[in-house]
């Protein structure tokens, strides 16, 4: 308690310290309130132009087009249209299109309009409604509503022509990129077909070499094992022909020729039975029957041929019988040595292949390694063609699309109309600032001053100065004099007080009656 008393001493002591020094109140409001409310009355008025436009991004295209055509996000084109309004270029465009720029001379001053334009346009957004307010102040009516006018025209026309110029800008580059992938393909495919002309030889056993080395290997096992076999099936024959000592059973001759069975017996046969056939329908003049007869000759011939041939090669062999049985054992000889050199033929054949293949054992993987990387960047780069192609497709789409109809469609709630009475300055605002200002500022001197130059006004403060006890106090003599002159100061501050409060009033009411102290009535 008795803390809260010393503080509530000491705010008294202050105050007081301040109402002796009064005098620089009085002084100071005089100074700065004045001049404040002259400087404030002359703030030339000021108008706003308003502009409410709503942005709807509904179209009845976009979900029938979603997956057939590349479609940019609405919402997200106007809301970077909105954040790119004002920028450097767009309110120079601005500028020079409400014709202010006529009024600058030099760059300095259109660049001094430029950062004024940027300071007083004000786009607010309402956010996810999508309703957007342009506005503007100016100290001519006309010049605001001009200024909001071209800035909302600038937003309502760049939120359009970007999209267009977004999908013509998007349709050059994908035929940039297709042109060039295009001749990248061109190469790629080039290459390719280098390639496999030098390596067409080879290519064939790319991703196949080893199974084709091995199955060739099967085959020529095989294939010597047949010969082996065809061998022994010959010398069993030789083995049972030299066993023979007489004519087989089976055996006939005819003019002491053997009668042989050959591979034509067959097809005589059967050319005699047709030969009946045809001569029991048709003469012996006919066509087809003296085609048969001829086809018979040959194949008899060609039979005869055959015959003598195998006859005069064993002839010499006087140590076996010529009869049936070993004519046969001979033929089957003779056919077992012709399949066996076919079997050489076929052997030597799959070596030469085995012996070419091993020759390429450090070719192959080489090549092949080629030919993967040719492969996989020609159809890497037919896939990105491809692609690109689809895109392209989609962009024109999307085009077409954007020309049927406008994905963004802007609705003007409220045109920017040419305002007839000042929104500003707030000249009651400031005219309170200014009374504060000038009474607060002389408050603070005197208190700085009270504080360097203190005046004793409590015999507690001179005994907490001197650490000396206080015994009595004395009085002026005069103290009429000291309260007169004490009642003529305070008269002098309520007067001056009071002085600046009436002009500070009287302003107040002529801001409120319309009244322009500096120029007559507002219009």
């Amino acid at each position: 308690m008795q803390d809260l008393q010393q503080v509530l001493n000491q705010i008294v002591d202050y105050l007081k310290g301040i109402w002796i020094k009064k005098r620089f109140v009085i002084i100071s409001s005089w100074l700065l309130c004045p001049i404040g409310f002259l400087y404030v009355a002359s703030l030339p008025d000021t108008y706003q132009s308003k502009a409410i436009v709503f942005v709807d991004t509904r179209s009845v295209l976009q979900p029938l087009l979603r997956g057939i055509a590349i479609q940019s996000n609405p919402e997200q084109e106007v809301t970077m249209m909105a954040k790119t309004l004002l920028s450097r270029s767009n309110v120079e465009q601005i500028a020079r299109e409400s014709d202010l720029d006529l009024a600058t001379q030099t760059k300095e001053e259109f660049d001094a309009l430029v950062s004024s334009l940027t300071k007083g346009i004000d786009l607010n957004s309402t956010g996810r409604d999508n309703i957007y307010t342009i506005s503007y102040s100016d100290e001519s009516a006309g010049v605001a509503q001009k200024v909001v006018q071209e800035t909302l025209n600038l937003f309502v026309e760049g939120a359009l022509g970007n999209n267009r110029r977004d999908t013509d800008t998007a349709g050059r580059f994908l035929d940039e990129q297709i042109a060039e992938y295009e001749s990248r393909l061109t190469e790629a495919e080039q290459r390719l077909a280098d390639f496999k002309r030098q390596y067409n030889d080879i290519l064939p056993l790319q991703g196949s070499y080893y199974s084709t080395l091995q199955s060739l290997t099967k085959d020529l096992d095989a294939t010597k094992l047949q010969i082996k076999q065809v061998d022994r099936q010959i010398e069993s024959m030789k083995k049972q022909l030299n066993s023979v000592r007489s004519t087989d059973s089976f055996g006939v001759t005819n003019d002491d020729q053997p009668i042989l069975k050959t591979r034509y017996d067959d097809r005589i046969k059967a050319l005699e039975e047709e030969l009946d056939r045809l001569l029991l329908r048709f003469t012996d003049l006919h066509p087809d029957v003296q085609e048969a007869k001829t086809l018979l000759a040959s194949l008899e011939e060609a039979r005869k041929k055959e015959i003598d041939a195998f006859i005069n090669q064993n002839s010499d062999d006087e140590s076996i019988p010529s009869n049936g049985l070993n004519m046969e054992i001979k033929l089957e000889i003779s056919r077992l040595e012709s399949n066996k050199a076919s079997l050489k033929v076929k052997e030597q054949d799959i070596t030469d292949k085995v012996a070419e293949l091993e020759s390429k054992i450090d070719l192959i993987p080489q090549i092949e390694a080629e030919s993967t990387a040719l492969n996989r960047d020609y159809g890497i780069t037919k896939t990105q063609y491809e692609e690109l192609l689809s895109r392209k497709e989609a962009a024109n789409l999307s085009r077409r699309a954007d020309v049927s109809a406008e994905d963004l469609q802007f609705r003007i709630i409220e045109p920017p109309l040419k305002p007839t009475t000042p929104t500003g300055p707030n000249r009651i605002l400031f005219y309170t600032g200014v009374l504060v200002v000038g009474f607060g500022s002389g408050i603070a001197l005197a208190f700085l001053l009270s504080q360097l130059k203190p005046i004793l006004v409590r015999p507690k403060q001179l005994m907490a100065l001197s650490d000396y006890p206080i015994w009595g106090t004395v009085s002026h003599f005069d103290k009429k004099t000291i309260k007169k002159r004490n009642r003529q100061r305070l008269g002098i501050f309520i007067l001056s007080t009071g002085a600046i409060l009436a002009i500070y009033s009287g302003m107040v009411i002529a801001e409120i009656l319309g009244i322009k102290l500096l120029g007559g009535f507002t219009l």
